[in-house]
């Protein structure tokens, strides 16, 4: 075995974990000094026993230490410790055990950089730094909601703590880990009722009406957002960021009703949600939501995909400004082209739709080699009897761990 691409992968695991040096040791029950040596590849981990050991310690399969396509799936993507660190932090409740919380005051400021961090990381499709910095924001956000002194504060951490289960409740649907993603969304909606803040609740809507899309709720779903666009529709006049919020409670709208093959419903909320983003700058994009006419249209293709209108789609797909596409976050983009992929597969183009799903790849390869949605269509495209699939396609399965 490569002793120091071991190394360098325990180390990597190690930082991750949040453990440090004197932690792992003790962990394993070896120095310090023994733990500088493995990482620097200076000392091997060739009896079986002991780099079982140090897979347990830092929890990951024994793979992820010693073969470099499962170390580079696992480095890659979300995984279980990181679900169950968010799933606890969720579940705490020191609200009631400790009201105050800590006599440590809570730094608003860190708060908001911190938010800002995990958002960009989201835009990015880093979706492992949400499991690192999700669990202690919540806590922080926490305490900053029932410690700080001030309505304009703990507003403010009112909004940070509703984006943060707002994140949570987005990246764990896309991993569909379902029943945490909900208890994400529910505590978003339940903090936003408390507040009546306007912001609070629109994105805290979009959690919970995403979950239930994704548990078959699709009706509730858009009757739960058109009623919240609605509430709000007469507060968004001349503030960019409402009317982004606004556009966005009716562009997942539009994905549930053609996801219960709704198309009229679909096709109005789409011009109703185009109409919005016509209203600002002819280039403008949210900075997190990346609401606007490019992010509009990608929904319409995605609409007309859950529609299984595939040579639609894909036609439509055309008429998207590739520059103005490729000013969008890398998200967007690469979940635009699992839609296409989508789209082409539907349409009998699975050269197409390799094409696309290779594009995604290169892109953001944590949305498809890592979300059961990227492996499904990789799966899909193999199977097809009548075509035979590119040596790119052969290596990504290799890499994502399917069977060629």
């Amino acid at each position: 075995m490569d002793s120091r691409g071991i190394g360098g992968r325990v180390r990597y695991w190690r930082t991750r974990r949040g453990l440090t040096r004197q932690q792992l040791a003790d962990l394993c029950e070896r120095s310090v000094s023994w733990v500088d040596k493995v990482e620097a590849g200076q000392r091997n981990l060739v009896r079986l026993p002991m780099l079982e050991r140090v897979a347990a310690a830092l929890d990951v399969p024994e793979a992820a230490l010693t073969d470099e396509d499962a170390a580079e799936r696992a480095a890659q993507c979300l995984d279980g410790t990181e679900v169950q660190a968010i799933r606890a932090a969720l579940g705490s409740y020191d609200a009631l055990l400790d009201p105050r919380g800590s006599t440590r005051s809570p730094d608003l400021t860190r708060i908001r950089q911190q938010v800002d961090h995990a958002c960009a990381a989201w835009l990015s499709s880093h979706f492992t730094v949400m499991g690192r910095v999700l669990p202690g924001l919540m806590g922080q956000a926490q305490a900053a909601v029932r410690t700080l002194d001030g309505d304009d504060a703990r507003l403010e951490a009112a909004r940070h703590l509703v984006m943060t289960y707002r994140l949570a409740s987005s990246t764990l649907l896309k991993f569909e880990t379902t029943d945490v993603a909900w208890l994400a969304a529910d505590r978003a909606i339940n903090l936003a009722s408390q507040t009546g803040d306007t912001i609070c609740l629109a994105r805290a809507t979009r959690s919970v009406a995403r979950a239930m899309a994704q548990t078959g709720q699709l009706a509730e779903a858009v009757d739960l957002l058109i009623a919240m666009a609605d509430r709000m529709e007469g507060e968004i006049t001349g503030d960019p960021e409402l009317t982004s919020l606004y556009g966005m409670l009716l562009l997942p709208a539009e994905i549930a009703a053609a996801s219960q093959g709704d198309a009229a419903t679909a096709l109005a909320l789409h011009e109703q949600a185009d109409a919005v983003a016509r209203t600002l700058a002819p280039d403008f994009s949210h900075r997190v939501t990346a609401f606007g006419v490019t992010n509009v249209e990608l929904h319409r293709l995605a609409a007309l995909v859950r529609l299984h209108e595939g040579a639609a789609a894909v036609a439509f797909a055309r008429t998207i400004d590739p520059v103005r596409l490729n000013r969008l976050p890398r998200e967007r983009r690469a979940n635009y082209l699992l839609d296409l992929a989508e789209a082409h597969r539907q349409a009998g183009d699975p050269a197409g739709a390799t094409r696309a799903l290779l594009d995604a790849d290169r892109i953001a390869p944590e949305e498809v080699r890592c979300r059961p949605v990227g492996k499904q269509l990789v799966g899909d495209l193999l199977k097809r009897p009548d075509v035979r699939p590119l040596a790119e396609l052969r290596q990504l399965a290799r890499q994502i761990g399917l069977p060629r």
